[in-house]
């Protein structure tokens, strides 16, 4: 009996939980990390260290995988255009794939398909920045943004004047301008789709950001009125139907003070607005997402249980975690803890922490509580 192997290109964390998915399967799993010290480099079996924007070396790797499938977006579209042509299976494809790698792209077919987004516009330069703001914005600050590169709050700016607006140009690409939206809370609506046309959506959750990184993810989203989260499903289904997406797409929104969504971001891997899926639902977005880049009929979406939290575990000054291992495990039996095998560094997503439960408020401050212990913030 032949099973599939399946190659991710990048060695990061989304890499080695979507492997741990693939286990019981038996599905081979290979990897393309930049470094045998990467999260998920340390747990793969098949390893190849190389450069993900040499394209002979990812052409080498990919001729040893049935489908190709990634943990960032940020292999070149040009070098995936050239894998297809050559025949081989790369999911998403790099037509949708496009759409989260380059912001601009991005929102021009947003757009186009008539999907809400904040207002916006491509920028010269400063000066072109201020024009933005004042004509078009309803003024600063606005939010200035690299077209390609950027994540957890890297390649984004807030800006109060046109003389703010330098430093985003010093980088040498297109700069994305966009209104600063007042916006009530920050949701995410994570769905799968396989190449037939199967599609699943996740219950939309609330997102909570610290300093432009995601620090905790409620599901559902408390308090979302039933029409408003059934729309942002639907929209996010649309929209990877229209893009062509296959696997996970995670659609970032805005929740408006007065009752829209609006799409903030778009990515096309296993998202962390979805790590709560590992305990909390039926099918994890990992094993949905190899599900279907495998064209394998998906899992059951739906939530284990009324309220899940999920806590990111950020690097701080003890780097010694483990210790705390005895305190979180004894003071809650249910809590499940995953590391990610990096050197702790401040500030540094090095895990997560999963809570659920019948009531909010407990499950909430339960992974908070274990999140904090585990980097040290409080001792008790």
């Amino acid at each position: 009996m032949t099973f599939p192997v399946v190659g991710m290109v990048g060695g990061g964390q989304l890499a080695r939980m979507t492997h741990e998915a693939g286990i019981p399967l038996g599905i081979g799993f290979r990897l393309l990390s930049d470094t045998p010290q990467d999260s998920a480099a340390k747990v793969v079996n098949e390893v190849v260290v190389g450069d993900y924007r040499d394209l002979d070396t990812l052409r080498a790797f990919a001729r040893g995988c049935d489908v190709i499938t990634f943990d960032h977006e940020h292999v070149p579209t040009g070098h995936l255009l050239t894998l297809q042509e050559e025949g081989l299976t790369v999911r998403p494809g790099p037509h949708a794939l496009v759409y989260a790698q380059d912001k601009g792209r991005m929102r021009a077919r947003l757009t186009e398909l008539g999907v809400p987004c904040p207002r916006h516009r491509l920028v010269a330069d400063p000066a072109d920045v201020e024009r933005f703001a004042t004509r078009e914005a309803g003024g600063f600050p606005v939010v200035l943004k690299t077209v390609r590169g950027g994540y957890d709050g890297k390649g984004v700016w807030v800006v109060g004047s046109a003389a703010e607006a330098a430093e985003p140009f010093k980088a040498g690409v297109p700069v994305l301008a966009e209104e600063k939206v007042d916006f009530a809370r920050e949701l995410a609506a994570n769905v799968v789709r396989s190449p037939h046309g199967q599609a699943v959506a996740y219950p939309v959750v609330e997102s909570v950001q610290v300093a432009g990184v995601c620090d905790t993810v409620i599901a559902p989203a408390p308090g979302l009125a039933p029409e408003l989260a059934l729309a942002a499903q639907e929209l996010a289904l649309r929209v990877a139907k229209e893009l062509d997406v296959v696997g996970h797409l995670a659609v970032e929104l805005f929740e408006t003070r007065d009752g829209r969504v609006l799409v903030n971001e778009l990515a096309m891997r296993p998202h962390n607005s979805g790590h709560w899926t590992q305990d909390g639902a039926v099918t994890s977005q990992f094993a949905n997402h190899l599900r279907a880049v495998l064209d394998l009929p998906l899992g059951d979406p739906r939530p284990r249980a009324p309220w899940t939290v999920m806590a990111n575990v950020l690097g701080g000054d003890f780097p010694d975690m483990y210790p705390a291992y005895l305190h979180c495990m004894a003071r809650d039996p249910q809590l499940k803890i995953h590391m990610y095998a990096k050197d702790v560094k401040p500030g540094r997503k090095v895990g997560h922490v999963t809570t659920y439960g019948e009531d909010l408020a407990e499950v909430r401050e339960r992974a908070r509580h274990a999140a904090d212990y585990l980097r040290g913030v409080i001792d008790e």
